[in-house]
């Protein structure tokens, strides 16, 4: 992956210190814009949804070419209808202050968790499957749902690569550690993390979605133990199959990861309640000392897991850098289609979605946060999570103060309906794919794109509809 090592030059030529700092504003008038300007967002979109499935071979090779072409779609056109120097000033705005941010936390997990190898292996039954669902669950908002689904499912596989039923173990293990489990922290799904540059405090998901979190973990582990019960006791009466890796002591290599991401956990929190008042002026953005700092940190902290780590680790791990690399290139790409589309969507009801407005607020103008929960969900369950929760946090006002406050039950609508519903399809979230091809290379039978939305449709779908009632009328 490639980390923008010029940002250093151009920030030494344009330093300039002042005493408070501030977001800059990209100076586009949402109202003024049609629906037309939100086409190439809606195409990088598509494209990811559909290109991997559709033109596999393809989109395998040319990712990165289609996503340049949606961007520049947005960027050359801005700069013909609000000048080139608008247009540049709103383009570094967004790839300094958001993308670069964004990709550099996202490749430092990878990087760590990449450098954590989970050697032996244990017996596949109801009560130990159980036991690594939650544990992966829980590690999923300290390590991310990539991190924490890349360090733990080939323990899972190899564990019930002797049973005749394991496709559900796979099933759940994306619902919960490759999705929900990232729900309590900005370290768990990218859309938190976003939400935390965007204002929002680090443990405000923490206190907020934690009894949502609660009732779809503990409902999701009862429903996988009894089901694994009933099916492994299906198997007893049965001859045995031959077992590829048999039971061994488990153990654990590459430990100076977990410090290395402890470091990372400070580094933001240290950005989060460090406020020197200093910032770093660039044409566009201005950069906070404590983000910059911040950033410089998380970054040294994953070269550092590269030096620290043997490379047998990585090798035996199954390490590569194409799934982090393919993210890299794609979401430069969707950053960049999304800036008319959050310009629109900042002037409501006087821009072009204002429908979209009126399905989410009721007479009066209060939020409908049952609303928000299903259609940011809906959404995230075929598009990405990440920039259908940018869409809508800039759809309920964008300012995070307010959002953590008087509506913090529409905060935590966008939050929950982002990070739950992304376990609804394969493309909904990062991670789902990879494990899904990770369990086909291992030989585990894995449903096809439709077959898996027949279990989330019953198992999730369900359970979402009584979250609803419980936690967002």
């Amino acid at each position: 992956m490639r980390i923008s090592r010029p940002l250093a030059a151009v920030a030494a030529l344009c330093l300039v210190f002042v005493p408070q700092a501030a977001l800059a504003a990209e100076g586009l008038d949402g109202a003024s814009f049609g629906f037309i300007w939100a086409l190439p967002f809606t195409g990088i979109l598509l494209s990811i949804a559909l290109g991997p499935l559709a033109f596999h071979r393809l989109w395998e090779h040319h990712y990165g070419k289609a996503a340049l072409a949606w961007a520049l779609l947005t960027a050359l056109p801005l700069a013909l209808a609000r000048g080139a120097g608008t247009a540049v000033e709103a383009l570094l705005h967004t790839m300094l202050l958001e993308y670069l941010p964004f990709i550099i936390l996202l490749f430092a997990l990878f990087t760590c968790a990449g450098g954590i190898l989970v050697k032996g292996n244990l017996h596949g039954s109801p009560a130990v499957n159980t036991l690594l669902l939650a544990l992966g669950t829980g590690l999923a908002s300290l390590i991310g749902t990539t991190g924490a689904s890349m360090v733990l499912i080939r323990p899972l596989l190899r564990a019930n690569d002797n049973r005749r039923h394991n496709v559900h173990t796979v099933v759940f293990f994306i619902f919960l550690v490759s999705n929900i489990g990232g729900s309590l922290t900005p370290l768990g799904d990218p859309p938190l993390f976003l939400g935390f540059l965007k204002g929002v405090d680090f443990f405000w998901t923490t206190k907020h979605l934690l009894p949502q979190t609660t009732f779809m973990v503990v409902a999701l582990l009862a429903v996988f133990f009894l089901l694994d019960t009933a099916l492994y006791r299906r198997e007893e009466g049965m001859p045995p199959l031959r077992d590829p890796t048999p039971d061994s002591r488990l153990g654990l290599e590459g430990l100076v990861n977990l410090p290395l991401i402890g470091i990372i956990i400070a580094a933001i929190l240290m950005s989060a309640n460090w406020k020197p008042g200093v910032v770093l002026r660039l044409p566009g953005a201005e950069i906070e000392l404590q983000n910059l700092l911040r950033d410089a940190i998380i970054l040294g902290v994953a070269f550092a897991s590269l030096a620290l780590t043997d490379r047998s680790i990585r090798h035996r791990n199954g390490f590569t850098w194409g799934p982090i690399v393919e993210v890299a290139k794609l979401f430069a790409g969707i950053f960049t289609c999304m800036i008319p589309v959050l310009a629109m969507l900042k002037a409501g009801p006087d821009g072009a979605f204002a429908p979209l407005v009126a399905l989410v607020t009721d007479p009066t103008g209060a939020p409908v946060n049952a609303a928000y929960f299903w259609l940011v969900g809906g959404l995230s369950s075929f598009l990405d999570n990440a920039p259908t929760y940018l869409v809508f946090f800039q759809l309920a006002g964008g300012e995070a103060q307010t959002l953590m406050g008087p509506m913090a039950l529409t905060l935590a609508a966008i939050s929950a309906g982002a990070v739950f519903m992304g376990a609804n399809s394969y493309i909904g979230n990062a991670p789902n794919f990879m494990v899904y091809a990770i369990a086909r290379h291992r030989g585990v039978k894995m449903p096809s794109f439709f077959g898996y939305m027949l279990w989330s449709g019953g198992i999730l779908v369900p359970l979402f509809v009584v979250a609803t009632f419980i936690f967002f009328r």
